[in-house]
């Protein structure tokens, strides 16, 4: 378990799939991810399996967790993506589903963990993402985690009916180290 001041990140298990499916199933939570289609959930546990019998030196996915009252619940997930071990690189991907829990910093936070993760339990040395960009709270929480802008994909997705531009961001070691010591 990665634990942060607000937030713990721990694997995620079997019984989080009906969490799972419900977040897809909102199109509000999948506005700004790649899904196109409702969601099942015989296609939700067929990826749980998936993810379970794939290499994990290439992908973690972890659940967030986030305390409200006495009690950690389950508010989201967050990974790293074809993680490249002999180029020390991997994508970040994350998303809040709860959505009562956007907008206060839980998302920032988990970014900021798996940052840590990667760079000094993973050695890695560069961490990218890709993020719409008409999201703008996601670019404000990653400027703000440290992601700088390297470039946009133009007209890159079909989502809602119309192209979106794609900003493509990333953190390299070198940053990380400049601004946590």
């Amino acid at each position: 378990m990665l634990v942060g001041n607000r937030v713990h990140l721990r694997a995620i298990e079997r019984r989080d799939i009906p969490s799972f499916v419900r977040w897809l199933n909102d199109r509000e939570v999948t506005d700004t991810l790649l899904i196109h289609s409702p969601l099942s959930h015989a296609a939700e546990e067929g990826w749980f399996e998936r993810y379970l019998a794939s290499d994990p030196e290439e992908s973690e996915i972890l659940g967030i967790e986030i305390l409200v009252g006495n009690d950690w619940i389950h508010v989201g997930n967050t990974g790293l993506h074809n993680i490249e071990r002999v180029h020390r690189a991997a994508e970040f991907g994350i998303f809040i589903g709860e959505k009562q829990y956007w907008d206060q910093g839980f998302g920032r936070e988990a970014t900021r963990l798996m940052l840590k993760h990667g760079f000094e339990d993973l050695n890695l040395n560069r961490i990218y993402l890709q993020v719409y960009q008409t999201n703008p709270r996601a670019i404000k929480a990653y400027e703000a985690a440290g992601f700088v802008h390297e470039g946009v994909m133009r007209q890159a997705v079909f989502k809602n009916g119309r192209y979106i531009d794609v900003l493509l961001m990333s953190v390299l070691h070198e940053d990380w180290i400049r601004e946590n010591g």
